[in-house]
This record gives C-alpha cells, structure tokens and sequence, in this order.
C-alpha cells in the first residue's frame, strides 16, 4: 500500500509540472465593417505600361565635319588593305545578281558560287524559272539552305518581271522592290554591280561594322543605310559596299573581331556589341 501510495504521489508531482498550452486568445473581428477599396487610379494610370515601356529607337548620329573626316581616313584604309575588293557573289547579269542574291540569304557567298554555274546555264531567262519543274530547282539550290521558300521567290521574282515589265529587269529601285522576294538590299546589289547606280548594300557585315565604327546607332537596315550614305559621297557608296564585306570576313568578324591587326583601328571606336 505504501509502494502504491509514492507511485501515485510521483504521478501526481509530475502532472502537477506539466503547464498546458493555452490556445491563442481569440481575435475580435470587427463585424459589419469591411476593409476600405482602394481608391480608383487617377488619369496618370490609365497610360497605357506598353506606351510607358515602349524602347524609344537611339537618335541618329549626328554627321559632323570630323565624322566625315575619319569615316574618309576608314575608307582609305580600307582601300589601302583591300584593294582587290568586289562582290563575292558570281553574276554577268541583272538576273542572275537577283538569283544569287536570293540564294546568299541565309548562306555564303562561296556556297551560292558552288550552285549557281550550273543554274544560269539551265536557266537564261526569267521564263526559263517560271517553266522549271520546282522540285527540280529546289534539287538544285538544296545547298543554300532555305530552298523552299528561296524556290519560291526566283518562281515569283521571275513571273512578276515578265507580267508587269514585259521578261525585262527593271532598272530603278521602286521597281525592283516590287517584285516578291526583293528587297533594298537585293536591289542595291543589282543596280550597284549590274548598272552602276550608286547605293549602300546594307548585309550583316554593313548592319555590325558600321555600328562599331560609330556611323550609326540604328539596327534597322534601311536607317542604317540612310545614315552611311549621309556620311559618305554617293562617288564611294558601291565601293564601300564591297569594302565592308571584305573586312568583315577577314578581320571584322561578328565573334572575335581582330582589332590588335586592324588596319583602321586607329580611326575606329571599338563601339563592340
């Protein structure tokens, strides 16, 4: 009895100890009164965020004395490194300049150079590429890549030049740009090389190396072709064109730019993207 007597009285102490947990009291609701709306927003937040956050385009540089004066010592130099400078591109003609030209979208100069021999040989005339079997030139120009729609373009390129100009190249740039799948540089190319029309053909090299030089700001190729020909006399536009190329091929690379062996690095900002 004892024994039963200390156990209990243990059991006891030990409840005694133990200190329950209170639940957190609880919080009086204030009952029939809401939270507050916000007030609605005023004028200034009807804007519109995509006209807050829109990217307004960069101005265009502003073409001084001295902007001309070194983009003259970059053409020189150029000249100077250069001087065999042409279109890679193989033509003898208007049209075969547009069927290279829409061959070398997406591709290499070196590549449509492979393709195009043979092609201009089968093909003369812009009705000779309406009348080709397409799977049959698709065959053909397979190598530049994109053959589809390219097939697609030469088909359409050349109809439009017999129904609207009569199986003739147009020789202006409006007309040119009115025929699917050219566009202004396409054109430039052809009226440059083929009719000796001065402009600006405005490639990936013209759009990357005129940005580094600091001849524009733009990322659009028609304004970057409007700033470069207000730099330079419309005497040195075809030859430009073939310069840039040249040098972004062999020392202006997208990647790795060889700036250390430059032969205009001391006329160029190395404004690098």
């Amino acid at each position: 009895m004892r024994a039963m007597k200390r156990t209990t009285a243990r059991t006891q102490r030990r409840k005694a100890t133990i200190v329950p947990k209170r639940s957190p009291a609880p919080v009086n609701k204030p009952h029939g009164k809401k939270k507050p709306k916000p007030l609605p927003p005023g004028p200034k937040a009807k804007i519109s965020p995509r006209s807050v956050t829109a990217k307004q385009p960069p101005a265009a540089s502003p073409v001084t004395p001295d902007l001309k004066r070194r983009a003259m010592r970059v053409l020189d130099g150029l000249n100077e490194a250069y001087p065999d400078a042409h279109c890679e591109l193989d033509f003898t003609n208007a049209l075969e300049a547009l069927v290279a030209s829409v061959l070398a979208a997406q591709s290499t100069d070196a590549m449509v150079n492979t393709v195009t021999p043979a092609l201009f040989k089968k093909y003369p005339t812009p009705q000779a590429y309406v009348d080709a079997d397409e799977d049959t030139l698709k065959k053909e120009i397979h190598s530049t890549g994109f053959f589809n729609n390219k097939t697609k373009s030469i088909k359409n390129a050349s109809r439009a030049i017999i129904e609207k100009f009569g199986g003739k190249m147009p020789r202006t740039m409006d007309d040119l740009v009115s025929l699917p799948g050219v566009g202004r540089k396409t054109a430039n190319v052809i009226l440059g090389n083929v009719y000796k029309v001065p402009g600006i053909v405005v490639d990936t090299h013209m759009l990357r190396i005129a940005r580094r030089l600091g001849f524009t700001v733009q990322t659009d190729a028609e304004k970057v072709e409007r700033d470069v020909m207000a730099i330079f006399p419309d005497s040195v536009w075809i030859n430009f064109s073939h310069l840039i190329p040249w040098h972004g091929r062999r020392c202006c690379t997208a990647r790795a730019p060889q700036c250390e062996t430059c032969p205009v690095a001391p006329d160029c900002p190395k404004l690098i993207d």
